[in-house]
């Protein structure tokens, strides 16, 4: 594969963060279309649905993108096409048992509407189709292409919403259909269903990966950016199953979408971070990604107090006004989800650093790690309970970025000494 020029690269890279702004900007766009037409209550069922597509992305979308993308810079497409019955099977898996306990929980979760258990599988096989695409032509280097499936992706979902509003649509199941539509953009790019045969049938990625060792890279990087993804999105979906009315739900979840507008960005844009990494990893550059990480270190620092800021004042007042009147948070939890969201941001960038040195392993471990303190919140917390998940979504945030920083000063340590 040629190497792209440096003007070039810099357009390509313009787009990816255009189109990485745009999806954003839809994703918000279609929820606060749906949030408006349905109403609070009502649309408590495409919230819990929204927040599993954010699990999918999470535990689907990130792993296979960032696999192919890994493995094609490292070893070339050759290698991902010999191992394509791993990610395979993981999406389908995936999906399967999503649907069961979506079936099983759709009285509580779905208010009993069975069609939700039927998205909640199309969601997972969505996630792993976009998973390919994206990946794909991120190991191309077509960061451009990347934005635009990003922003059809958004694009298509909020023209579904829009023509629903138009024709005074209210039922929930409509909208949930509407946001599975989003992934047929991908068929927009037929090129990236098709490996290259630019290394041999057999080749295998960088580090001798079998089918083992493939499904432990997606296994911790799945299990890690679900973990992540359920303290980032899965307060609403707690708060349901304690027991908090749907308009606490959608006021929870709301604020969480809103807040995490940045995330859902950087989230878009990580793909080229991963190729662009783990090149500078395969050729012993190890010095300039450590200078990534100290400049992460740096803005963490900063963004912590500037989200402190911005959930205190404007916050509370921009939720209302991006969906409606009725959607009210109080100032502290605003202030918590403001400083968790952006902690979310560094704990992002800190497991793409650990998925370039192919220690995907370790993020998980993080995690699942974070996890124990943020369930003591939960469990012996004498506040109401949504300042009670607000402050366990810090909490949990907090000690995996402190985790992840150092896991990721060990995986350099032991590349350094190899």
């Amino acid at each position: 594969m040629s190497t792209p020029s440096p003007s070039s690269r810099s357009r390509a890279a313009s787009g990816l963060a255009a189109g990485s702004v745009g999806a954003g900007v839809l994703a918000y766009v279609f929820f606060a279309a749906s949030t408006r037409a349905l109403g609070a209550e009502d649309a408590a069922p495409v919230a819990v649905l929204w927040s599993w597509w954010g699990f999918a992305a999470a535990g689907l979308t990130f792993p296979v993108q960032h696999w192919i993308t890994r493995t094609a810079a490292a070893s070339g497409e050759g290698a991902v096409r010999a191992a394509w019955a791993t990610p395979a099977r993981l999406v389908l898996g995936v999906a399967a048992v999503a649907g069961g306990v979506a079936w099983l929980g759709r009285e509580t979760l779905f208010a009993g509407d069975a069609w939700f258990v039927l998205l909640t599988v199309l969601v997972g096989l969505g996630a792993g189709g976009m998973g390919v695409v994206r990946g794909l032509l991120g190991a191309r280097r077509r960061y451009a292409a990347v934005g635009a499936v990003l922003v059809g992706e958004n694009l298509v979902r909020c023209v579904a919403a829009g023509v629903l509003v138009v024709l005074d649509v209210d039922d929930p199941v409509a909208y949930g259909a509407a946001l599975v539509l989003g992934y047929a953009a991908c068929a927009a790019w037929p090129s990236a269903w098709r490996t290259r045969p630019d290394a041999a049938p057999d080749a295998q990625p960088v580090g001798g990966a079998d089918a083992a060792s493939t499904r432990t890279f997606l296994g911790g990087a799945a299990g890690a950016q679900v973990v992540g993804q359920a303290v980032l999105t899965g307060g609403p979906v707690l708060l349901a199953l304690l027991g908090g009315s749907p308009t606490e739900v959608t006021v929870l979840f709301a604020t969480l979408a809103l807040y995490r507008a940045p995330y859902t960005v950087l989230l878009g844009q990580v793909v080229q971070l991963t190729g662009a990494l783990t090149r500078l990893v395969v050729a012993g550059r190890v010095d300039r990604v450590t200078r990534v990480e100290h400049g992460v270190l740096a803005l963490t620092a900063v963004g912590v107090v500037v989200g402190a800021a911005v959930g205190a004042w404007p916050g509370p007042w921009l939720v209302r006004l991006v969906f409606g009147d009725e959607v009210r948070v109080e100032q502290g939890v605003s202030v918590a989800i403001a400083v968790g969201s952006v902690l979310a941001l560094a704990t992002l960038v800190q497991g793409v650093v650990l998925l370039s040195y192919g220690r995907p392993q370790r993020s998980l471990l993080a995690w699942l790690v974070a996890l124990a303190p943020a369930a003591l919140v939960v469990a012996f917390s004498p506040g109401s309970p949504i300042t009670t998940i607000a402050v366990a979504f810090v909490v949990a945030e907090g000690v995996a970025w402190l985790l992840l920083v150092l896991a990721t000063q060990r995986a350099r340590a032991a590349l350094t000494r190899a």
